[in-house]
Parts: structure tokens; C-alpha cells; sequence
């Protein structure tokens, strides 16, 4: 037995070394703590040099690897990051934020499947963890498996019911299937919950100025601005406003304080688009909407503004080609169909152009098309085969029946093949998860096609109550309105739209003039007859509309009887130039 004070010794000695190694702990705990905080503000460097100091005084890699993973994500380095997070070795808590840390590492590799395995390993460490299932939600809606991403974007509501992201990423949900009004209250609750939480201010204000709202969202954006002075989005959405209050000047500085962060998106690019157009340089507008139409070959108003863009190039040639399939569609837009017209005209073919030119006055029919190139089912319906587009639908239901374009194809092919009951049944599936305006056009259409008036007015009211400042919604309101003997309403809802980007539509204008000349106010009829008129002096629309104008009381008959011979000599007999002959047939008699 050794001696006692040799004995004391040993004790304090073991004493002295346990205390050191306790503190060593305590001092590990508090580096790897102080590195967390760091990384919740964002600040990855910080994170990074506490954790190296953690592996200094004693750390187990697997004690950091978590966090030096996400450290190294928030400062944009994935490859170092997979150093840390590939090999999977987490030590205790730290294990679900590993496998989180490791499926954004996935994501950003574009490696979707491995992303949710990840994620199902993290869930399984912290099945109520809110924020997991949002970052979830959102991997499943990229994959395409929406109804499972709104399953568990109301997971995680129900798990945590203040939670912001949970909130943000319902109101952008809602945003897409029911419309703009009905995700702002989405988004106010986001807000109340974290007042200067940066995406939640510009998710409202991107919402408040596609409702027309345009003073409330700036004010949003300048908030957002406050917090984050630099922030590209808030620029671009700011810039977004001024180019539709018609400075374009300002749009354009606005958008140079983006610095090109949001460079190659469509938004971005439709908007530089329209203001180098503007700015009198076509072919740099030419070169950034054909980005656009790559990524998003449907987006009617970057193909309008491409065929302007091309013919102020004065490529008329070029034009008629690039857009020869487009036209020949049964869905071209007016716009288009005269804009190439024109540059048939400058090329000296005016058989070509006066056929688009008549194709641009008639109006349109309630058609649906979809485009072939898109995927098989819309190849078979573009061939003319619906029976086999109906078969490859039910196929691609079969295997994921949550994916929005299985369900819009699925309605398309029901459609074509003489079942809009059906068809409308797939639709207002896709519409749960999305309700663009392409596919609430094809559903009011499918319901006016099926004869079903009541559902198509139901439908319309709904859309237009989501998204007041639709203007396809708001020209079939207008038919509707005037469909029903409600002039005055009608009347309103052009004149509107005339004042609000549309008053260069000849069709727009002609059917106001109707309309003025109905309450009574013919010499706005004749103001707006002339306006067409003068667009398009070769269009039988606008030469009907100034006929009528002139037939009506205080005009000019004998103009009004040589444009109607006009109009005649264009597109024969229509029910227009019958009610114009019947009012100077009553002016004649009354003059005897």
C-alpha cells in the first residue's frame, strides 16, 4: 500500500484530470453551440472556425460532421461539404441534421432520389421536426409527386401550426390551386409570425402586384430591402411594377440593381425582353425571349413580343418562318396572326397576309389544343389519335396519379375523345394542384363545349375572384356580361382592358364599339371605330365597327354603306353588317 501522501497524490492527480477533461467537454459543447448560432444567421465561416477550434480541443469527427457539412453549404462549397456529409457519420443529436445537411447536398447534385432517402433518414430520427417535412414537401413537388407534397406541406402544419415555413410554403400552394387573393391571408400569418422574415415579405409582395396592388407590394419590397439591402428578388419585383405602370426608364435601373443573380430565369428574361424592345433594340429582345420560349415553349406573351421584336428587326422572312407553326394553330393569337401578316405584306404576298389578316378577325372558337411535342400523350392528340392518348393517359395515371400534367393531359385526352365529363373531372384534379390560366381556359371551354353554361359562369366568377386582373377571364366576363344584356358591364370591362395593355387588340376595340353604340354613346363609338380602324385599315372587323359607328345616330351613312361594301367584299354576310344595313335602312325611312 503506498505511502499517504503518495496515496493523496494519486487522488489529486485523477481528480486534477477528470475536471480537465470535463472542461475540455464543456468547452467542445460550447464551440460546437456557438457554431450552430452562427450557422442559423447564415454565417458559415464563423460555424467553420468553431468547429475546427471544437477538433482542436478534442471533437470526434463525427461530433462535427453535421455541422461542418451545412457550414460549408452555406458558404457555397459543396464539394467540401460532401467531405464531411458523404461518408453518413453523425454521432448523437446531430444525426437528423446530418442526413437534412446531406439531402440538400443531394439536391444540389440534382441526385432526387438519393435527396429523399436523406430525408427519410432524418424523419426517422425526428418524425416532428416541421421544417423537415417542409424541406420534404418541397423535394417532392421538384419530383413531380405534388398530392404527396401537399401532404406533407399539411403535415407539417398540423405538427406546428405557427411554424413560418410551413405557412409560407401553404400560401404558395394555395397561391397555384386556388388563386392570388385566397394565399395572401397565408402569407399575412407567415408574416405575424416572423415580421421580417425576408421570402415571406417578397412571396406577398410577387402576390400583392399580380392583384394590382402596387403600393402595398413596394412597401413590401422596401421592407424587405431594409433587411437585406441587396436582395435581387425585391429589385426584380419593384422593377416588374414600374415596367407595368409604363416606366420603362426606371424598370430598367431597377433591374441592374439585380447584378444578374436572377439572370437565365424566364421571369427576368421576359422582362429584359420587353424593355430592350423598348429601349429600340430588337435583337437583343429577340435573343432573350427565344430563352424564354426554350424554357417555356407555351408562354403567349414572349412569343408576342418576340414576332414584334423581329419584325421591328425588319426580318420579315425570318419572321413568317419562325413562326409558320405557330399560326397555323387554331389557338394563335390575334396579335400574332397580324404581326406576321404584316411582314407577309412588306415581302409583297398579300394573298398570305390577307388570309391571316381574316384568320386574326373571325372570332375565335372554343378550341383546345395541346402541344405534341410536350410528351407522347400530346403527340397522339396533335396526330389525331384520342382513343390512344385516352390509353396512355390512364397508363401514366396508373403510375403516378399525384402529377399535375398526368391529370391536364388525362382531362385533354377525355376531351378529345367526346367525354367532358371525364375530361372535367381530370381537370379539377390538376387544378387542386395547380390552376393556371391555361388549364381554367381549357376547363371553361370544356364546360361551354358540353353545353353546362351554369358551371362555366361558376368557374369563371371563381377564377376572376382569385385573379382580378386576368384579362382572358376578364374578355369572357365581357362576353358573358354582354351575352346577358349587361352593356354597361361589359362596356367597363374593355374600356379597362383598353387602358390596360390591350389598346392595340383591333378585336377589343370592335367589339367595344358595339357596345358604346348600345348605351347610346355614339361619339365614343366613333372615337374607338376610328382607333381600330386606323391599327388596321385591311381588317374587316375594325371596318364593320366603323361602319356601324357611322350608321349610328350623328354619323356619316354614306361612309358607313361604303364600308360595310367593304367588309362585305372581305368576309360576306355577318350578323354585324346586317344589324349596320337594318340601322341605315331605319335612318333612310325616317329621313322620308
Amino acid at each position: 500500500m503506498p505511502s499517504t501522501p503518495g496515496y493523496a497524490g494519486s487522488l489529486f492527480g485523477a481528480s486534477s484530470g477528470d475536471a480537465g477533461k470535463a472542461e475540455a467537454r464543456e468547452d467542445v459543447a460550447g464551440l460546437i453551440e456557438t457554431a450552430r448560432k452562427a450557422l442559423s444567421r447564415g454565417d458559415g465561416i464563423a460555424a467553420e472556425m468553431k468547429l475546427r477550434a471544437a477538433l482542436d480541443s478534442g471533437a470526434q469527427r463525427s461530433d462535427v460532421a453535421a455541422w461542418m457539412g451545412e457550414a460549408y453549404l452555406a458558404q457555397n462549397d459543396p464539394d467540401r461539404a460532401r467531405e464531411w456529409l458523404a461518408p453518413g457519420e453523425f454521432s448523437g443529436s446531430s444525426a437528423a441534421p446530418g442526413w437534412r445537411a446531406r439531402a440538400q447536398l443531394a439536391r444540389i447534385d440534382g441526385d432526387l432520389d438519393a435527396a429523399a432517402q436523406a430525408f427519410d433518414k432524418a424523419l426517422a430520427l425526428s418524425p416532428d421536426d416541421a421544417g423537415l417535412w417542409i424541406e420534404l414537401a418541397r423535394l417532392r413537388y421538384v419530383r413531380g409527386q405534388h398530392l404527396a407534397a401537399i401532404a406533407a406541406g399539411e403535415h407539417a402544419l398540423e405538427l406546428a401550426p405557427d411554424n413560418v415555413l410551413a405557412l409560407q410554403f401553404k400560401g404558395q400552394l394555395v397561391r397555384d390551386s386556388r388563386g392570388l387573393r385566397a394565399a395572401l391571408p397565408w402569407f399575412e400569418r407567415a408574416r405575424a409570425q416572423q415580421p421580417h422574415f425576408v421570402p415571406v415579405l417578397l412571396d406577398e409582395a410577387a402576390t400583392l402586384a399580380e392583384l394590382g396592388r402596387a403600393s402595398e407590394a413596394l412597401a413590401r419590397t422596401r421592407e424587405a430591402l431594409a433587411r437585406e439591402p441587396t436582395n435581387p428578388r425585391a429589385f426584380y419585383i419593384q422593377s416588374v411594377i414600374a415596367a407595368r405602370a409604363g416606366d420603362y426608364a426606371l424598370a430598367r435601373r431597377l433591374l441592374m440593381r439585380t447584378r444578374g443573380a436572377l439572370d437565365g430565369q424566364p421571369g427576368t428574361l421576359l422582362l429584359q425582353g420587353l424593355l430592350d424592345l423598348v429601349a429600340g433594340n430588337p435583337a437583343a429582345a429577340s435573343e432573350a425571349l427565344e430563352t424564354v420560349l426554350r424554357a417555356r415553349p407555351d408562354n403567349r406573351r414572349a412569343r408576342d413580343l418576340l414576332a414584334a421584336a423581329i419584325y421591328r428587326s425588319g426580318e420579315y422572312r425570318y419572321l413568317t418562318l419562325r413562326f409558320a407553326e405557330d399560326v397555323a394553330r387554331d389557338d394563335a393569337s390575334p396579335y400574332l396572326l397580324t404581326r406576321v401578316a404584316r411582314a407577309y405584306e412588306a415581302l409583297d404576298e398579300r394573298g398570305k397576309a390577307g388570309e391571316l389578316l381574316d384568320r386574326a378577325a373571325r372570332m375565335r372558337t372554343a378550341s383546345l389544343r395541346v402541344v405534341g411535342a410536350t410528351s407522347r400523350i400530346g403527340d397522339l392528340l396533335a396526330q389525331g389519335k384520342p382513343q390512344a392518348a385516352r390509353s396512355e393517359a390512364e397508363a401514366a395515371l396508373a403510375r403516378d396519379a399525384g402529377f399535375y400534367d398526368n391529370l391536364s393531359l388525362a382531362g385533354d385526352a377525355e376531351l378529345a375523345a367526346g367525354k367532358p365529363r371525364l375530361a372535367q373531372e381530370r381537370y379539377a384534379r390538376a387544378a387542386a394542384i395547380r390552376h393556371p390560366e391555361s388549364l381554367f381556359l381549357r376547363r371553361y371551354r370544356a364546360f361551354r363545349a358540353a353545353g353546362d353554361s351554369e358551371a362555366a359562369h361558376a368557374l369563371l366568377g371563381d377564377y376572376l375572384g382569385q385573379n382580378p386582373q386576368s384579362h382572358a377571364a376578364l374578355r369572357l366576363a365581357a362576353s358573358e356580361a354582354a351575352g346577358l344584356g349587361d352593356i354597361a358591364r361589359a362596356r367597363r370591362i374593355l374600356a379597362w382592358l383598353r387602358a390596360n395593355g390591350e389598346g392595340s387588340d383591333v378585336r377589343l376595340l370592335s367589339e367595344l364599339v358595339v357596345l358604346e353604340v348600345g348605351e347610346g354613346d355614339a361619339q365614343a363609338a366613333r372615337a374607338t371605330a376610328w382607333a381600330a380602324y386606323r391599327l388596321q385599315r385591311s381588317n374587316p372587323l375594325a371596318t364593320q365597327a366603323l361602319a356601324y359607328a357611322q350608321a349610328a345616330r350623328g354619323g356619316d351613312p354614306r361612309m358607313a354603306a361604303a364600308l360595310l361594301d367593304k367588309a362585305g367584299k372581305m368576309v360576306g354576310p355577318t350578323s354585324l353588317i346586317e344589324r349596320t344595313r337594318a340601322m341605315l335602312g331605319e335612318s333612310e325611312a325616317g329621313s322620308t
